[in-house]
């Protein structure tokens, strides 16, 4: 009896990962890869009324470039407090997006090049410990979807514990695109 019931589990696993298999290798249910072309500029998709787009179609064989997460300046060695040594969420955002900036303009690239930004802030304690959210939206504002970059990267936003120096409340990570434009 126990043979019979091994047997059937073991023809219920095979048939399973054959189904599974079969499921997975069905045309339908595989999406069909967009077509641009090499030398294109990247395709940015998403909601018009979003400060950020949903998504970003990149054409093959463009070369990218990945920044390390960047942090803020400082602006007063001898300042007393956090804000005093390198200034509130908006501040330090817009420092650290200069710094950005740089190191693009460095390697032939600017703004309008940033297909993707990752952010990452602290608990703000001039804030009773809240993420301040709205400074890195509003500092974001002065680079992207705006009058001189229309750019809208994709784009995520997460709130952490801490960062390396306690300091700082955001580092920011951009991915540009070489390309064509």
């Amino acid at each position: 009896m126990k043979r019979k019931w091994r047997s059937i589990a073991l023809l219920t696993l095979m048939f399973s990962a054959v189904s599974m298999v079969a499921y997975a290798d069905s045309p339908s249910d595989v999406a069909e890869k967009p077509s641009i072309a090499a030398g294109s500029p990247p395709i940015f998709y998403g909601s018009p009324t979003s400060s950020i787009a949903s998504g970003v179609i990149v054409p093959e064989g463009a070369a990218y470039l990945y920044t390390s997460g960047t942090v803020p300046p400082v602006i007063n060695r001898n300042g007393k407090t956090v804000y005093g040594r390198y200034g509130d969420t908006k501040t330090q955002a817009i420092g650290t997006l200069k710094a950005i900036e740089r190191q693009l303009k460095e390697q032939g690239l600017s703004m309008k090049d940033v297909v993707y930004l990752r952010a990452y802030l602290t608990p703000d304690a001039a804030m009773d410990g809240a993420f301040d959210y709205n400074g890195w939206f509003e500092a974001y504002a002065q680079f992207f979807n705006n009058e001189q970059n229309p750019v809208k990267p994709a784009r995520s936003t997460v709130g952490v514990a801490s960062l390396v120096n306690s300091d700082w409340l955001i580092e920011i990570e951009a991915v540009a695109v070489y390309s064509s434009k």
